[in-house]
């Protein structure tokens, strides 16, 4: 049997809570960078484009972003979950702490 100690789940609820705040608000923060430096990227291929400087072929560069997300999917559900009840429970209150403080660090960054 699990010996389970309210201390220690409080421990890593809290632990889980500071770090997903700190990596939500990180997260965001990086988050809007990289999109302002994706939408800068593609403002200046546009005026390159219109001033005869440059060519892009806008379904290839489109295609590759389907392409890449739909790698990304696949690639974050073929995992095969867990099968010992004992491990989910013990990473239950740390990722229960992880994500709401993740969501409070994205909401306030």
């Amino acid at each position: 049997m699990v010996d389970i100690g309210l201390q220690q789940i409080g421990l890593e609820l809290g632990s889980g809570a500071v770090i997903g705040g700190l990596i939500g608000f990180t997260a965001k923060k990086v988050a809007k960078i990289i999109a302002i430096l994706v939408g800068l990227e593609l403002a200046l291929f546009k005026f390159l484009e219109s001033q005869g400087i440059l060519i892009v072929d806008w379904d290839r560069l489109s295609a590759g972003l389907v392409n890449a997300s739909s790698a990304a999917t696949d690639a974050a559900t073929g995992g095969q979950p867990p099968g010992i009840v004992v491990s989910l429970l013990s990473v239950i209150p740390v990722s229960a702490g992880f994500t709401g403080g993740f969501l409070v660090g994205f909401k306030k960054g």
